[in-house]
């Protein structure tokens, strides 16, 4: 599982000309999936977002977490994430797990993160043809790859 974590202070997603989750103070997660991701893949980065420490404490250090703010989420699946550009012009996604697999793998990943958060999580529709917007903070993004562990 790949996620790119992005410190917000506002963000939406719309689809058809409908906003279907938006938030203000908070994350925006584009989270990709992989074949072989596994429930401790979706615990281990789920848990790891909701203690990650980006925002700005009274010293002007990020100290904080989301939850620390009471900032909310919004999770957007994006299967580009395990694009790979090795050979040619154009990206293969050979890599990225098919809807049947990652579908039920982003929707546990939904509840794992609300859990871990004792909030909901707003999200975009799963393979729709999402509007995203944001207003990226600091700007603040990160990279989580759980494979890896980093």
């Amino acid at each position: 599982m790949r996620v790119v974590i992005q410190r917000v202070t506002q963000a939406s997603v719309t689809i058809d000309g409908q906003v279907k989750g938006e938030i203000g103070l908070g994350l925006l997660v584009l989270a990709g999936f992989c074949p072989t991701d596994t429930e401790e893949d979706l615990k281990w980065t789920a848990s790891k977002i909701a203690q990650l420490r980006i925002f700005s404490d009274t010293d002007d250090k990020m100290n904080l977490s989301v939850q620390d703010v009471n900032g909310d989420i919004l999770v957007i699946s994006q299967f580009t994430l395990f694009a790979s550009t090795k050979k040619g012009n154009r990206p293969s996604y050979i890599n990225a797990a098919p809807p049947t697999i990652a579908i039920p793998l982003y929707e546990k990943f939904i509840a794992y993160l609300e859990a871990a958060l004792s909030k909901k999580v707003q999200t975009g529709e799963f393979g729709a043809d999402m509007k995203v917007a944001l207003l990226n903070d600091g700007p603040v993004t990160i990279t989580i790859d759980s494979q890896n562990k980093e």
